[in-house]
């Protein structure tokens, strides 16, 4: 047998005892969030934490995924304008779960960048995009499934970046004719989400959502209203809801023109009064919803998961239409419902970040190709250039372009190029 002098056991004693302590500090390190995380009951209504819809596609199919490289390009973009909450749509494709990992990446790099997600989880009925009839008494049970189950994985897998799983998009509004589902399959699957939380398998603190239309929320048509969706009204977390007035100067232009009494105001002065009716019209869905949704459960809260106004469209809102597509406009909308929600305490995922030509392939002129902030090739629309003129993009760029003004930053040609619509239906 070894005998070893007291001052030599010390010694490894004193070993194994740091030996220890340092294992339990790397072990820690890996379970610690990489910043100061917040939850969702932190950042919802929190006019520090903007918060945009985002997807990074820039080609006409999404076959063609942003690489990681391109996905931090964006995010560090619209982290220089404030944008700390963006939100995704599915989990089928990899830029969900490659946007996880470069906003991951990001924040161990740089312990000041704060990015948070709104993780989507599409929902479709039977015979969804199928050429065959839709059954919307009935839902894609196995696809549904496989989505719900890719969002609980990346929902654990970075639980200080993903906060709020919405579990649909536009699901429930019957104009959504080619996979809406009634409010009981969206209420099962919010329902499993939150046992999931109640058994620990899911971050207590991660919110659960469905995003959809203030209509189909019960703010419009009562066909809308059953028990389904009181049950779901109850069973959420908080209400996403949407607005978008911009497609109703088509549809239902009640608040949409210049009235007679305001033609002989300067054009900057009459589209203001214009955009300011826009807004108005917004807050009048979002309030018809609350309303209803307030008479369920009285405590439940509700942000806009969406709202935006097209730069451009050749169809039914472009020049030959309601003249509501344009850079100057939706310049105007953006900054109104921000400075509205802000005040309100609501948060607002405006629409979009980017352009994206996939959105309607067949139809590259068409609105939905255009309600980015920027256009694909990173040129910055109206409604950011004074961001950058205060230089807040500088070093930074997209698809290999760095950030410069449309129409080369000259307001009158961009107000020329801006048309007014008379008012057809305005009391």
């Amino acid at each position: 047998m070894i005998k070893l002098s007291l001052p030599y056991c010390v010694l490894i004693l004193l070993s194994i005892f740091l030996i220890s302590c340092s294992n339990h500090t790397n072990q820690s390190n890996k379970l610690r969030p990489l910043n100061n995380t917040k939850t969702a009951s932190q950042i919802l209504g929190n006019s520090d934490y903007l918060a945009i819809s985002y997807g990074g596609y820039r080609e006409i199919t999404r076959e063609t995924e942003p690489t990681i490289s391109q996905l931090k390009d964006d995010m560090k973009i619209l982290s220089a304008m404030g944008i700390k909450v963006v939100r995704t749509y599915n989990t089928k494709q990899k830029q969900a779960a490659n946007l996880l990992q470069a906003i991951s990446e990001m924040s161990a790099e740089n312990s000041d960048f704060e990015m948070y997600v709104m993780l989507g989880a599409w929902i479709d009925c039977k015979n969804a995009w199928t050429g065959i009839a839709p059954n919307h008494d009935e839902e894609n049970e196995e696809a549904n499934n496989a989505e719900i189950n890719r969002a609980v994985e990346l929902a654990n897998k970075y639980p200080d970046i993903v906060k709020i799983i919405a579990v649909g998009n536009e699901a429930m509004v019957t104009w959504a004719t080619n996979y809406f589902v009634k409010p009981k399959v969206i209420l099962k699957w919010v329902n499993h989400l939150q046992n999931l939380k109640k058994e620990s398998k899911l971050d207590t603190s991660l919110w659960i959502t469905c995003s959809d239309n203030f209509a189909s929320w019960g703010g419009g048509d009562s066909l809308y209203h059953c028990k389904d969706l009181e049950n779901l009204i109850k069973a959420v977390d908080y209400v996403s809801l949407h607005t978008y007035p911009m497609h109703d100067t088509h549809y239902n232009p009640v608040f949409w023109g210049i009235l007679d009494s305001e033609k002989n105001l300067s054009k900057t002065k009459a589209l203001e009064l214009i955009m300011d009716r826009a807004v108005l019209y917004a807050q009048k869905q979002y309030n018809n919803a609350a309303q209803y949704i307030h008479s369920i459960d009285s405590s439940k809260q509700v942000h806009i998961g969406e709202t935006g106004w097209a730069s451009s469209s050749i169809g039914l809102y472009g020049k030959m239409g309601s003249k509501a597509c344009d850079e100057y406009k939706a310049g105007l909308y953006y900054h109104k419902m921000r400075e509205w929600t802000t005040k309100a305490g609501i948060s607002c995922f405006y629409f979009e970040a980017f352009d994206e030509k996939w959105k309607d392939s067949q139809n590259p002129g068409g609105s939905e190709n255009h309600f980015g902030l920027f256009k694909i090739n990173g040129e910055a629309k109206y409604v950011v250039w004074t961001l950058v003129d205060k230089g807040v993009f500088k070093g930074l760029g997209r698809n290999g372009n760095t950030i410069q003004k449309t129409y080369n930053g000259n307001l009158n040609a961009l107000i020329e190029d801006t048309e007014l619509s008379p008012a057809k239906q305005l009391n």
